[in-house]
Parts: C-alpha cells; structure tokens; sequence
C-alpha cells in the first residue's frame, strides 16, 4: 500500500492500539488524531504514534484515505455532522464502537453510507486510555466490519485487506446481527459480572471476609468488571433493545436454575454442568485477542523449598522447553498451584505424560 494519511477522531484504548498498529506496519503512513484530551495527544506525538495533533475536526482530515471514529459511541454520532462536509468521496468511514445500529442509523439519515464501514476490533482490556494501548492488542483478534448498504465493494474489499494487513481477522456482518450477538457475548457479561461483585459487596461481611477470600474463579470471571463505567454506560444505553431482551432470556435461565436448586433435581443440575462444560471445551482454542494460543498446565506441588526446581529439572532433563513456570495466586487446587508454559502443543502433550509418570497431578488447560 502506498502511504496513505489516516485520521483517527478519539485516542483512547482501542484508538491507541489501532494507531500503533498502523504504525507498526505502516511507518511511512501519515497519522493525524483529534482527541479531547491535550495530554493524550502530546503522548501520541511523543511516542511517533502519530505525526500531527489537531486542535480540532477541520480541513485536516479531507485529505484521508481513512478516518477511524474512536471516540465514545454517544461522541462519535455527533462528529458525524461535522465530518460529512469534510471528508472526500474516496474515504472509508469507519468506528471501533461496540454497539452499530446507532451509528449506521445516523449514517443513513446523514446521507453518508457510500463512505462508511463499520468496525469493531473485539479485543480490549479492563484498562482503558492511550496509555494502555499496544499495537498487538487487535493481532489474532476478530474484527467485524458492517458495511453501509451504499458503501461500493471496492472499499470493503479494500478496508477488509488493511485489516488483514494488520494481523486481525475480519467478519462482515450485518450492524443488526452483529449488535444482537455482542449484546449476548460481550454485553451480557460485563453486566453479569459487575452486579456479582456489587452483590458481593452488598453482602459482605464488616470485616469484608468475602473480599479477602475471593480467589482464582471468582476474580477470572469478574475480571471485566473493572472495565471503563462511561464506556459500558454509553453500551448499555446503545444497545438497550437487545441487552433487555437478552436479560429477560438470562433471568429465565437463572429462574430454571433456581428451580433445580429448590427441588433438588439432581439431573437438571447435572445437566447444566455437563452441558456448559462440554460447550466450552469445544471453544477454540485459539485466543481473540494480543496473546496467541497457550500451551499451559496446571501441577501440583508441595509448598516447600526446591519444589519447582525439580519440576524444572525433569522436563530440562527431557528436553522439553519451558516458556514461562510461576505459582498462580489461588489455592484451587490441592495444594500448590504451578502453571507452567510451554512454546508449542508437542512439548505440552509430553510435559503431561512426563510428570504424570513421577506421579505429579496436572491439569491440562
């Protein structure tokens, strides 16, 4: 690709990452951003992750060949109004944001769906802002395009190959479907686990027992719930429609569990685990997001002196490699919990049976 200018309206988390990406890949592209923050601007040029900090949306951004809204989702439908005089008629028009009928509805009412695209790079972090961005966040992760109905193929298959180009995997859906499917496995579980840790918290003990004794499972699944509250305030607001009616099937899913746990019903409540577990494991593997797939295990070891050191040896001595080896932060397990990581799927498979033969209990990941 020839070096293009890009323009990006909002630099926060998912902005940053896409930038830096860009960047990565791209060096000689010319990046110009507005953001609101004077701070965030003044570090993106620091770091070269972008070349020109503007002071608002002006006659900068008619030059480009992209302009990423990444803005909060309520922001980005109001640059709209002063991007539609601005930008030129080969632009591809595109947001990072988690809900998409709002905005393609105001695309359509606006008159701009020859130029827009809709993105949503399904990678993040419970962090949030530029300082937190990485050009690997969106590498190996899914990003979905919904394309306008007035927007030619030639810019979709254009902006499909950019994304590739920047190791993420492209999905075109429709902004309908696809606002149906996050609602149940994106929104769905920011909403789940930010009222069990506000339940928690509700019901603690005054010495707050409960919070000292959370462990692995508890802080995994409500790991999202630190995520930005003005982020998922706007989402929930967005995309209200479909989160209720989602909700109202999950509550009947609770009500059904609760009604196993009241009567009892050891076949309802077997089913559900069995169910659930046999669904999960048939997940792919391979991570949506910066991190590719791991190779990992779970070992039990006793708590003492030289105990790791002789795992480490053992599979040194077999020549299997190890990525990573530490005590995870939990007692989930038996006794010790060692995780160890390994650089691909062979060494974890003999890993296993290794261990196993000098009678070591490990759980495969």
């Amino acid at each position: 690709m020839d070096s293009v200018k890009i323009g990006f309206i909002g630099l926060g988390l998912i902005g940053g990452s896409v930038a830096k990406a860009i960047r990565k890949y791209y060096p000689d592209h010319e990046i110009i951003a507005f953001d609101k923050s004077r701070e965030t601007l003044a570090l993106a040029v620091q770091d070269n992750t972008i070349d020109t900090a503007c002071a608002s949306i002006d006659e900068h951004f008619g030059s480009c060949s992209y302009i990423f809204l990444c803005a909060p989702v309520s922001c980005n439908t109001a640059y709209l109004a002063q991007l539609k005089t601005i930008i030129n008629e080969d632009c591809i028009l595109t947001d990072v944001g988690s809900v998409k009928t709002s905005i393609h509805e105001e695309i359509i009412a606006l008159g701009m769906e020859e130029n827009f695209i809709g993105g949503h790079p399904m990678a993040g972090s419970e962090k949030s802002g530029f300082a937190n961005s990485r050009p690997h966040l969106i590498e190996n992760a899914y990003y979905i395009l919904t394309p306008s109905g007035k927007v030619s193929r030639d810019k979709i298959d254009a902006y499909r190959a950019f994304v590739e180009s920047l190791k993420a995997i492209p999905v075109i859906l429709d902004y309908r479907e696809h606002d149906c499917i996050t609602g149940t496995i994106s929104h769905l579980p920011h909403l789940i686990a930010a009222t069990l840790v506000n339940y928690v918290k509700d019901h603690d003990t005054k010495d707050e027992l409960m919070k000292a004794l959370a462990a692995g499972g508890f802080k995994d699944l409500t790991r999202i719930a630190s995520s930005s509250p003005v982020m998922w305030q706007q989402i929930c607001l967005k995309n209200g429609e479909n989160i209720s009616r989602i909700l109202d099937g999950y509550i009947q899913a609770l009500e059904n569990v609760k009604n196993a746990v009241d009567s009892g019903s050891e076949s309802a409540l077997y089913s559900l685990f069995e169910t659930s577990r046999d669904y999960r494991n048939s997940m792919p593997g391979a991570s949506a997001g910066p991190i590719k797939k791991q190779y990992a295990l779970y070992c039990d070891i006793i708590d003492e002196a030289g105990g790791i050191a002789t795992i480490a040896t053992i599979l040194a001595s077999n020549n299997i490699n190890i990525k990573n080896i530490g005590i995870i932060h939990n007692r989930e397990f038996e006794e010790g919990a060692l995780r160890i990581e390994f650089y691909d799927e062979d060494s974890s498979v003999k890993a296993v049976e290794l261990l196993q033969k000098f009678h070591y209990i490990v759980y495969e990941t």
